[in-house]
């Protein structure tokens, strides 16, 4: 992957925490970062600038990241509701992570963070892309990475095509 051709948006209302991330995302030979205090900036950058990667955290105010993922993923006016998104959240509890993956994310980090933890969930998302799917009650990746030959459900995954909406 061509590191250096992703433009990254970094949100988080700790300025030592973006400024440590872009670190990070530089060492790998990301060039663009650009970076917002909270959710609403974050919001207002996504319509001025062409963003292929977001990473966010969850706890913020006025906009914490949860609402910010969900109003990109679900909002009629989005202009990428597709764009893949790391959470990072120093609460990484069963519940948050569940939250999160139930907005919408493509990945969760959990503080503290490490180089070697950012990179890996960078080549998670990156290299390992879900399908995107819309449904009745959620928007965002595909949240089930595996296949139990012992589901007896009513859906199947992608073979379900008329249960929800697959953008390929």
């Amino acid at each position: 992957m061509r590191f250096d051709l992703i433009n990254v948006l970094l949100v988080d209302d700790n300025p030592h925490m973006r400024t440590m991330l872009t670190e990070i995302l530089r060492a790998v030979g990301i060039r663009v970062v650009f970076e917002a205090a909270d959710g609403s900036a974050a919001l207002q950058m996504l319509r001025v600038y062409p963003i292929d990667l977001v990473l966010t955290d969850l706890a913020m105010a006025p906009l914490d990241g949860l609402e910010m993922v969900r109003l990109i993923r679900t909002s009629p006016d989005s202009v990428n509701p597709e764009v893949p998104i790391i959470m990072i959240s120093g609460h990484s509890t069963a519940r948050r992570v569940t939250e999160a993956r139930d907005a919408g994310v493509n990945g969760f980090l959990g503080k503290p963070i490490s180089a070697r933890g950012v990179i890996e969930q960078l080549g998670e998302v990156i290299d390992h892309p879900r399908p995107f799917v819309r449904g009745q009650s959620y928007a965002g990746p595909c949240r089930r990475r595996r296949q139990d030959p012992d589901y007896a459900g009513p859906f199947r995954r992608v073979e379900d095509k008329d249960a929800v909406e697959i953008d390929a």
